[in-house]
């Protein structure tokens, strides 16, 4: 039985992950999954140029959710129609690549920010316009030959849609069977939006809980801060991982997420500032684009964050191999169930991947 939490890897060959499976017997492994947004194949970025042997699950996002129920990919010529690695549409490229990766699974994601959850609120309370949403999911599990769903609504705004959250999720369930499928959410780590879920009720259904540990801070605070700590004062990755837990979740549930990016803040050097503006695209520079050229670098072990400061980014705050390696070490004491990275088109190569970073971590022996 596959274990949602869980891989499995074959121990006797060499460290490559695509050689894994003509070695001897095999160990368990822990998740470590990444989301692919579908417009990053506009930048010439297709399944087949990432390193998917270290990536357990492909969160392929996003489709979207139409006021009458019904589930839709949201970019119908590049999920489905332009030419991507042989195949028709980036979607099923994914999935023809499960040939030379057989232990990977391809989720499509459901929701996402802005208009990707508009809809999910009036949806989740009506019973017919959920009936539309699991026919219409379970449809495109089938058309593509995908694993399963994973549902990124941000984000229930009260205990109302809290409870309709919790009954979307099972009725989910009902149309894609454990173990058969996989059903998983994306939930953001703040108390102030986890409250409104019954997790303990909600984790009945899941297979995993990808928990947004990141954009602690942005352009929408006065002061900049650390985006993504592992520990601190207000929100962390701790502070929410415990309080997940504490609400009976079981840890091997919880997916901690790491940002493939940095957030920049110019006119200022370090957390707890003013600043006057921002970098990048956005406010967001690329991780394989960071430190920008002539900053330093710095990594601050006490709380698990990394940040550059100076030129065309001022104070840029993002994860590293080091915070990234604390990160899984937090994932295996905790007994978590692995880590998740958004998104993987961002990450660099060799030495300073992240992905490589967290996959090495997770299974060292």
């Amino acid at each position: 039985m596959f274990s949602a939490s869980r891989l499995f890897r074959r121990r006797g060959a060499d460290r490559d992950p695509a050689a894994e499976s003509r070695a001897s017997y095999e160990v368990p492994l822990y998740t470590n999954a990444a989301y692919y947004p579908n417009w990053r194949i506009y930048r010439k970025e297709p399944p087949s140029s990432l390193r998917l042997g270290f990536i357990s699950h492909v969160f392929y996002a996003f489709a979207w959710v139409k006021d009458d129920g019904t589930v839709y990919l949201s970019d119908e010529w590049a999920d489905t129609q332009m030419p991507v690695d042989g195949a028709e549409g980036c979607l099923r490229a994914f999935v023809q690549l499960k040939q030379q990766y057989s232990k990977m699974k391809v989720i499509l994601s459901v929701g996402g920010g802005g208009k990707g959850s508009e809809n999910f609120a009036a949806v989740a309370n009506s019973r017919s316009r959920v009936d539309t949403f699991v026919r219409t999911a379970r449809e495109l599990v089938d058309q593509f030959g995908i694993d399963g769903i994973d549902i990124d609504w941000e984000h229930p705004s009260d205990s109302k849609q809290g409870k309709d959250y919790v009954r979307l999720l099972a009725r989910l369930r009902d149309v894609l069977p454990a173990p058969r499928y996989v059903l998983t959410t994306a939930l953001p780590a703040g108390q102030w939006a986890l409250r409104n879920i019954d997790l303990a009720a909600a984790q009945k259904y899941l297979d995993m809980i990808n928990l947004m540990t990141y954009d602690f801070a942005g352009p929408w605070g006065p002061e900049t801060g650390h985006q993504a700590q592992l520990y601190g004062s207000g929100v962390s990755g701790d502070s929410a991982v415990s309080y997940v837990v504490g609400q009976g979740v079981s840890p091997r549930k919880i997916i901690l997420g790491v940002p493939v990016y940095g957030r920049s803040f110019l006119g200022s050097n370090g957390p707890g500032q003013r600043y006057t503006g921002h970098g990048g695209e956005d406010g967001v520079f690329d991780y394989r684009d960071l430190p920008r050229p002539g900053t330093q670098e710095y990594y601050d072990r006490n709380i698990g964050a990394s940040f550059c400061t100076g030129a065309d980014g001022g104070f840029v705050t993002y994860d590293t191999p080091e915070t990234v390696k604390q990160k899984a070490e937090y994932v295996t004491s905790s007994k978590l169930g692995g880590l998740f990275y958004w998104h993987v088109c961002s990450d660099a190569r060799g030495p300073r991947s992240l992905v490589e970073t967290g996959y090495n971590t997770l299974h060292e022996m």
